[in-house]
């Protein structure tokens, strides 16, 4: 049987070109945001709307792809909206404006992920699950290796010149949009004797009530990772304030995304043949490894040791995960399972970084790494404790 099909390899690229677009702007756009007069405040504010619009949306346009049997309108309108965020930013910097363009690019990204996912599952079996979510996350992750890369290149060559860049990051975001239409969606498996489940903006809610007592246990401890889980961007300050100038940091950042993309695949054949709940395990420890070390003051070496560990640590968990997730519910569920999941680990994640934030400030960045690496173990614990479905 051929494990990555046409379907898988169409919709890996899709991601990877639309990452190759929003990673061109990643590391350049607090800097354009501080050129143009806007402060942190205002920076995280926008970050903080974003991510919440991302969360809150998933699990409704889940339910909804499930509700109505079809995938690929919420994947092509999910891509397009993203695609579509990045040249906004060339023709104005009203703040209203910005804030729109951002939440356009995330509302995008809530719209997709649910029906990506499902789409991925139904391609795979229990048993290449992880390897095709795997195979994804590496496709994808390339693009973040190839995103910054190009911007670094450029503004290397055009120093300042971001909104030109604004206006190039669209191109391979109009390439996704093209993929997306090359893939043939498949007939809709849907239950014929079961009324057809209602979408609710705030739909992971009802959806606990219904889901299973393995699902609700495997999420337990999934979002208690997610809180500790803070954003990069703790690690690139570390960095920073290690010594570290600007254009080393970015390598150091393009260095992770490489090795997670070379790696995931690997990982997730991996746990396709050891098991998925080891496989993830072994990626919360490599966490809390990696978060003990950015503690402390390291010489670059450490630092590419411990990114090389980051790495690991992320193709271990975020394919293995919802190939997890995709295994133990029912095909009519699988995009409001994965969505309610991606959402509830966005709001999660909007809540650790405000946290690590506040511990930062008042405690310092050894404290920041310290609790999120104490945490990790206690969900090392669970996980080895619990008993919870892998297929």
């Amino acid at each position: 049987m051929k494990i990555i099909t046409k379907t898988i390899w169409v919709l890996s690229l899709v991601s990877m070109f639309t990452d190759v677009a929003s990673e061109m702007l990643y590391p350049i756009m607090p800097l354009f945001l501080q050129q143009i007069g806007y402060t942190a405040v205002f920076i995280g504010v926008l970050e903080g709307v974003a991510e919440a619009t991302a969360g809150l949306s998933k699990s409704y346009f889940g339910k909804l792809s499930d509700r109505m049997g079809r995938r690929m309108p919420f994947v092509q309108l999910g891509y397009s909206l993203s695609a579509l965020s990045k040249p906004m930013l060339a023709f104005f910097v009203f703040p209203v404006w910005i804030f729109f363009s951002r939440t356009i690019d995330r509302l995008g990204k809530g719209i997709r992920t649910g029906a990506r996912d499902a789409i991925l599952s139904d391609e795979s079996t229990p048993a290449t699950k992880a390897t095709v979510f795997g195979f994804h996350r590496s496709l994808d992750t390339l693009g973040a290796v190839a995103g910054p890369a190009l911007a670094l290149l450029y503004l290397y060559l055009y120093p300042g010149d971001y909104q030109t860049l604004f206006l190039l990051a669209f191109l391979p975001g109009l390439a996704a949009i093209a993929l997306t239409f090359i893939i043939k969606e498949k007939k809709p498996e849907l239950p014929t004797n079961q009324p057809k489940p209602t979408a609710r903006f705030l739909a992971f809610f009802s959806y606990l009530k219904t889901a299973s007592f393995s699902y609700k246990r495997l999420l337990f401890g999934l979002l208690l990772f997610a809180l500790v889980n803070s954003s990069d961007v703790f690690l690139l300050l570390k960095m920073k304030e290690s010594g570290l100038n600007d254009r080393l940091i970015i390598g150091l950042y393009i260095f992770y995304n490489l090795v997670y993309a070379l790696v995931a695949y690997p990982v997730g054949k991996l746990a396709d043949k050891l098991g998925l709940k080891n496989i993830f395990i072994s990626g919360i420890l490599l966490f809390s490894i990696v978060y003990v070390g950015f503690a402390f003051d390291c010489p670059i070496w450490l630092y590419l040791l411990l990114l090389a560990f980051y790495g690991l640590y992320a193709a271990a968990t975020e394919g293995v995960a919802k190939a997890w997730i995709s295994n133990i519910v029912p095909k009519t569920e699988t995009a409001t399972a994965i969505a309610t999941f991606s959402g509830m680990q966005s709001l999660a994640a909007l809540f650790a970084s405000s946290i690590g934030g506040l511990i930062w400030v008042y405690a310092g960045p050894m404290a920041t790494f310290l609790v999120a690496a104490v945490v990790s173990l206690l969900v090392v614990v669970y996980f080895g404790f619990t008993s919870i479905a892998e297929k």
